[in-house]
């Protein structure tokens, strides 16, 4: 749903204006009654579209569409006034602001302004996309419902400078999700930092994180700037966050709440502008009632949540990954171009994968790249233990399709999600991240499948 924010410091004529737009334009509607309100809420609000009045006292209208330059905030804004300066307005629009209108103006009429707001938006949105595929596609491959799902989180959340928390397996990409979310957030061009923090010692956490004077600790011959510090207005992403000692997390938290670190050894704190991404594969709710996790820190960085699917839960997107795995291989080895023959990939289909997902996948194609001497990758070629565990027995070369493997994965992917969900229909379609039941409804019907996961002929 589309979300509005009302900024006046007159709450009867914000509240109006809420009502008048939730019941003509259908829209969701948050209010704040002054400038700074409205700029912290938009640290955590997906907005689409800001009407501000500019008569405002303490921080008024001019003073936040300032703000908003100065953050690259790309959230159209509306202006609005009640005493007929036109000049004012036009000022605003210099500032930034889209359009104008007056408060003397009819709803339907503010109605039909923030509709052409939204439509403009959403041309720049499909030009940049447009402009991404020409140049750096998204590291994500795959077609699946639970893909695109989160690729439209990803694109929901990415230019939002608030923390984000991404969850999901080892070996399921959440690094590859956490450059996207670089990729396509407000400053591309600034430095992505990743930090393995099962990696540090313990003794180093600190002097890694938020940087040391020189003569800090033994050993420290010179000054030097920590992650938060070198990251510089781009991202800092915190891989397997839930391994940081408490001592750790406790200083992450003050520096996250004040959007500033102290070096070992110094006493003077330097602000910084980095966005944090953190990611885990623990339960970190789990972690907390255990009390090997901060409860504060926990809700300081999942203010958006990102779940990243493991592979049994998008297996028709394996022959797109493994076929993807085996180009780029064979041209990083030097080799002349193979080719994974249908059986093989029904084989690799019938696997669950719940080792180490799509990296245990990577592996595999390496293997069997290495394994054959010819130009097919066949089924002896699949690693062993892959293929004894495979549920799917392979078949004769060419016996079937590349899209009869497709929809058997299809198949099984939805199969597991009713199950999983109890065959709630509703609840299985928001898992899978379709628009409404009856998009699942249809592929079913195309899937000929039934309660209980029968299928009749295809």
């Amino acid at each position: 749903m589309t979300l509005v924010m009302v900024v006046d410091d007159i709450p009867a004529l914000t509240e109006q204006y809420a009502y008048d737009l939730q019941r003509l334009g259908g829209y969701e509607v948050i209010t704040a009654n002054e400038g700074g309100k409205a700029l912290e809420l938009l640290r955590t609000a997906a907005l689409d579209c800001m009407i501000l009045d500019l008569e405002m006292p303490g921080m008024d209208g001019f003073e936040v569409l300032r703000r908003l330059e100065q953050q690259g905030s790309e959230v159209p804004v509306l202006v609005y006034t009640g005493t007929g300066n036109y000049e004012r307005c036009i000022a605003a629009i210099r500032l930034g602001a889209y359009s104008f209108i007056d408060k003397a103006e009819p709803m339907e009429r503010v109605v039909h302004e923030v509709e052409t707001v939204l439509e403009r938006k959403r041309l720049r949105q499909e030009l940049a996309a447009l402009e991404r595929r020409l140049g750096i596609e998204s590291s994500l491959v795959g077609s699946s419902a639970a893909i695109r799902a989160l690729r439209e989180a990803i694109g929901r959340v990415s230019r939002i400078p608030s923390p984000v928390l991404i969850l999901g397996e080892s070996g399921t990409g959440k690094e590859l999700v956490a450059r996207d979310l670089h990729r396509s957030g407000l400053h591309p061009e600034a430095p992505f930092l990743a930090i393995n923090c099962a990696a540090l010692p313990e003794n180093l956490i600190e002097s890694e994180l938020f940087g040391h004077e020189r003569g800090a600790f033994t050993g420290a011959a010179v000054t030097r700037k920590g992650a938060f510090e070198a990251a510089g207005r781009g991202t800092l992403f915190l891989d397997e966050i839930g391994e940081l000692p408490l001592p750790a997390q406790a200083k992450l938290l003050r520096a996250l709440e004040n959007r500033e670190v102290v070096r070992l050894g110094a006493t003077r704190p330097i602000p910084i502008e980095a966005r944090v991404i953190a990611a885990t594969n623990r339960n970190l709710e789990a972690e907390v009632s255990a009390g090997s996790f901060r409860q504060d820190l926990y809700y300081r960085l999942n203010v958006h949540v990102l779940n990243v699917p493991p592979l049994r839960d998008r297996l028709s997107d394996i022959p797109e990954l493994a076929n993807g795995f085996l180009t780029g291989m064979c041209r990083q080895f030097g080799l002349r171009p193979k080719k994974l023959s249908g059986d093989a990939l029904e084989v690799l289909l019938g696997y669950d994968w719940s080792r180490n997902n799509v990296r245990e996948l990577r592996n595999a194609i390496e293997r069997m790249i290495i394994a054959a001497e010819g130009d097919m990758l066949r089924p002896e070629h699949v690693p062993a233990d892959i293929r004894e565990e495979s549920r799917s027995p392979a078949m004769p070369s060419g016996s079937r399709t590349f899209q009869a493997l497709r929809t058997e994965a299809e198949r099984q992917i939805v199969v597991t999600a009713l199950e999983r969900n109890e065959w709630q229909v509703t609840r299985t379609a928001e898992e899978l991240g379709l628009a409404d039941h009856a998009s699942l409804l249809k592929i079913m019907r195309r899937l000929n499948l039934r309660r209980g996961g029968k299928a009749g002929p295809q």
